[in-house]
């Protein structure tokens, strides 16, 4: 079924409180028992760019976002040019009345590489110069316009409140724009007042400030826009309990849940929010005593990466989160622990690159990279999450695969996930269970040599913690024999680099279908897609869609990407007519390796680079082409929408 579902969107400049106003109205509406999904973008610059939060609410559970708003709210004039063709017919946008006579190109903050397109847009629509105007050109869709007197109301409710200076209140506005929202769409003002007293739980005070301000807005919006708008957001009745959270907290409870007790970082974006809610959460309420995760910003990320293999040494499950860039400063540290099997765990967020990039920005360019990086060959773990549910899990269980194949591994994400939002039944945290591989004792070392790269018939090797009692351990970067001291014999090398590298087959072997790659769709249908990463909710919608238009497709989303599971792979695609490689990056990476690992090459290509996430909407568009027979053979369909 396609889900139907209502759509608000709520922008302005940079540290306007964009994200605090999506984050009450998301919680606010789970709490009204419905399914959030909501994504955040952002510029890279600390306060002042456009930023935004588009978030879909529905009574069925929601994968991805679409390109429709039903009603905007406008924190400044920039968002009204930015998203006003975004908003459907018969929707809605909130704009502060002061904004009305501004001309739009002298808004200081449009680049003028953007003028280029409004002068060519208000050319072609016959639009006037001030965002007065661009709502008139929206009525004729008969989009609904709700002006309001943001700076009369502030005004108003500083003297309720005893308040005399303005400034100390107008941070406000975000909430008087969510008192709006919700009045229009005749929702329960109970909840949001919730959301409000939550999000600001510790700070009492300026709770009860924001939830007269919020009451304050609803009150006017009732009395002043007397047209009832289309759109509604009714309460349904909740029979379980859910959570509302974003990728990074999940992979930050997801380390939690798998042992993760020492997490070392330096900040970047977007990882750090990850490092910073673990922070903010260290001290863990357990069955037996409290404990704690040891949670260390590093000086740079070459320190991060060989502080944690150091944690993991000493005995602890250990692992560190980055980006692209620190993931470079990484790299001799991650053949570091390649060389001496050690279990550290890399949490890789992708963005935009190369280079700085687009920091703030989605991006999926960094696959090759991660598959390979590294001085020599080493095995290694990369296990890839689609959506938020599988970060928590994944961020579990990536280090069982470090640990029992004493082997780096990759937890690797992307932006888009990372900044999400979206509801879930709370987890069932008994689905996971701690595998710490082969750990030896100290009685069981009594009147033995230990070797701690011993050679065996599957590569791994018995560990021991430093410290332990009757051993040696030796850790060096050069090669070495089984007791670690350096050797550079030819048949110690030998034996050793196929040691090492064995590994990689009995982790193919031992790894569940399920960690493999996930199948949705008709497997039954010529046509299969094949993606990984974020892409996997518009992937999902987009399918369901065009089932109800009588065209399939089966989608292969790939999980388990070192070592690849090339052979499961090629019979899922072998026989099909149309191999759909969908991605965040230019080249098609994914449908690369599948194509050097299977020898089958997809022959259609739809793809997204604009640092923008893939929309339900959008990617139902490029496969409709595809499967209606209006792409050319190899054809690269290249996604644009977003602001």
């Amino acid at each position: 079924m396609v889900i139907k579902s209502v759509n608000w969107m709520a922008g302005g400049p940079q540290g306007s409180g964009v994200d605090t106003a999506a984050n009450i109205f998301g919680r606010a509406c789970g709490y009204g028992g419905l399914w959030v999904f909501g994504r955040r973008e952002y510029h890279s610059n600390i306060k002042g760019l456009h930023s935004y939060f588009h978030l879909r609410m529905s009574k069925d559970e929601i994968l991805a976002n679409i390109n429709d708003v039903d009603l905007l709210a406008a924190f400044d004039a920039e968002t009204v040019v930015r998203h006003l063709t975004e908003v459907v017919p018969n929707g809605g946008i909130i704009v502060d009345a002061k904004e009305m006579d501004t001309k739009v190109l002298g808004i200081p903050t449009l680049p003028p590489e953007f003028k280029v397109e409004i002068r060519k847009f208000m050319e072609e629509n016959g639009v006037g110069e001030t965002v007065s105007d661009w709502l008139d050109f929206a009525k004729k869709s008969n989009v609904q316009v709700f002006p309001v007197p943001y700076t009369k109301l502030l005004n108003e409710i500083g003297q309720k409140l005893g308040i005399e200076k303005i400034s100390k209140i107008t941070r406000m506005i975000n909430v008087l724009t969510i008192g709006v929202s919700f009045a229009l769409f005749k929702f329960d003002r109970e909840l949001a007042e919730k959301a409000v007293r939550v999000t600001f739980a510790e700070k009492g005070k300026i709770a009860e400030m924001n939830v007269t301000a919020l009451n304050y807005a609803y009150s006017y919006a009732e009395e002043t826009f007397q047209d009832p708008f289309k759109h509604r957001l009714e309460k349904l009745p909740l029979s379980e309990e859910r959570v509302f959270l974003t990728g990074n907290q999940a992979v930050a409870m997801g380390k939690v849940l798998g042992g993760c007790r020492v997490q070392t970082y330096y900040p970047i974006t977007p990882a750090a929010d990850e490092s910073e809610y673990l922070e903010a959460h260290e001290i863990l309420k357990t069955s037996g005593e409290d404990e704690s995760v040891l949670v260390i910003q590093t000086e740079d990320e070459i320190a991060a990466i060989n502080s944690a293999s150091g944690a993991c040494l000493a005995g602890a499950r250990a692992a560190t989160s980055t980006s692209g860039p620190g993931f470079s400063l990484m790299v001799e540290g991650l053949s570091w622990a390649g060389n001496n099997e050690v279990p550290v765990v890399v949490t890789y967020y992708q963005r935009g690159a190369p280079a700085t990039g687009l920091p703030t920005r989605q991006g999926q360019g960094d696959l090759r990279f991660v598959m390979h990086a590294g001085h020599g060959e080493f095995p290694r773990v990369v296990l890839a999450s689609g959506d938020i549910k599988e970060c928590f899990y994944d961020a579990a269980k990536v280090f069982n695969y470090a640990e029992k194949y004493q082997v780096p591994a990759i937890h690797l994400l992307d932006k888009a996930m990372a900044n999400c939002s979206q509801t879930f039944p709370v987890f069932d945290y008994g689905k996971f269970k701690i595998d710490r591989g082969q750990i030896l004792a100290e009685n069981d070392l009594d009147g033995k040599e230990y070797r701690r790269f011993q050679f065996t018939e599957t590569g791994v090797s018995p560990r021991v913690f430093l410290g332990t009692k009757n051993t040696l351990n030796w850790y060096t970067g050069d090669e070495h024999n089984e007791t670690g001291h350096i050797s550079e014999e030819p048949l110690n090398r030998r034996l050793m680099m196929e040691k090492r590298m064995k590994k990689l087959d009995l982790i193919k072997k031992e790894t569940p279908m399920e960690d493999k790659f996930a199948l949705f769709g008709d497997l039954n249908s010529e046509n299969i897609v094949v993606s990984w990463g974020s892409p996997k909710g518009a992937i999902r919608e987009a399918l369901n869609m065009l089932k109800e238009e009588g065209l399939s497709a089966g989608f292969l989303q790939a999980r388990m990407l070192v070592p690849f599971p090339a052979e499961d792979i090629r019979k899922v695609l072998q026989g099909k007519k149309r191999v759909i490689d969908i991605e965040h990056n230019y080249c098609g990476q994914l449908g690369e390796v599948v194509k050097e690992q299977t020898g089958i090459a997809p022959n259609f290509h739809i793809l997204k680079y604009t640092g923008r996430p893939m929309t339900a909407t959008e990617v139902h568009s490029a496969l409709k082409h595809i499967l209606t027979d209006k792409a050319a053979e190899n054809e690269r369909q290249v996604l644009m929408f977003g602001s």
